[in-house]
């Protein structure tokens, strides 16, 4: 059985993960490694324009970032609504 210390524990490594999972942090850390990846190999395979060829999956990336809240807001209304008439 789990004592409450380690309830509380458990639930602040939670809500710090959850905090890192949201972070601009953590976005702008993605959108540098896919952009230095992207054009690294648009690099290697001799694009004409390499580095604003890698700008399209970094922006791509960071549109997804924009738009998945709402679409989790709507999927998560869908879901509850589903739930609640079953």
């Amino acid at each position: 059985m789990q004592s409450v210390e380690d309830i509380l524990k458990r639930n602040r490594r939670v809500e710090i993960d959850k905090a890192w999972e949201t972070s601009k942090t953590r976005k702008l850390i993605i959108a540098v490694i896919t952009y230095s990846t992207a054009s690294i190999f648009l690099l290697i395979i001799e694009n004409d324009v390499p580095f604003t060829s890698a700008l399209v999956p970094t922006g791509g990336y960071l549109l997804s970032t924009l738009s998945l809240p709402v679409v989790k807001m709507w999927w998560v209304k869908k879901y509850i609504d589903r739930s609640v008439n079953q």
